[in-house]
């Protein structure tokens, strides 16, 4: 068995990507209201703040800051999945104790502007990448749309989507 040591840097920052087992299904985006409320519920019970985020069918990329002091990551990321996943009814072929949840999260602390402007860059672009729109801007579950009067930018152009109806023009 691996063993992963992480750090958690108290009041720091950090990138993660949380999966659902079905990488398949649509279960986040079908039920955003309450992805969202769950997200809030948490923020007032241990507060963090959201940098940036994107919501995928089966996946969400964050940046959260926490306040100084504090590292816990994992015990919002707990209280997030598990009260998430209390709420919404269990398919039928996740009854094998597994759950609707991947086991655990890819986290990596951002140490430095530019790797900020990196990760800021893989959320932007995720829903392109995925293959769900031609343009970031036109994905409806990602923070972008929560910041007025803010330009969406990206540090390199977006790979084209595997999909060809969605695909960017070739430059």
């Amino acid at each position: 068995m691996t063993h992963y040591i992480r750090r958690y840097v108290p009041g720091g920052t950090a990138f993660f990507t949380v999966r659902l087992h079905d990488q398949t299904c649509d279960l986040l985006t079908a039920r955003i209201g309450l992805l969202r409320d769950v997200v809030r519920l948490c923020q007032k019970q241990a507060p963090f703040r959201i940098d940036a985020a994107v919501i995928l069918s089966a996946e969400m990329h964050m940046i959260w800051t926490l306040p100084a002091g504090d590292a816990d990551f994992p015990g919002r990321w707990r209280m997030i999945k598990s009260t998430f996943a209390r709420h919404v009814p269990v398919p039928g072929d996740m009854t094998t104790g597994t759950g609707i949840w991947a086991r655990g999260c890819k986290h990596h602390p951002i140490r430095a502007e530019a790797d900020f402007a990196l990760h800021m860059h893989l959320i932007a672009t995720a829903p392109v990448r995925a293959g769900l729109v031609r343009r970031a801007t036109d994905w409806p579950y990602a923070s972008w749309h929560h910041r007025r009067g803010t330009t969406l930018r990206t540090i390199a152009p977006v790979p084209s989507s595997p999909d060809p109806a969605i695909a960017a023009p070739a430059m």
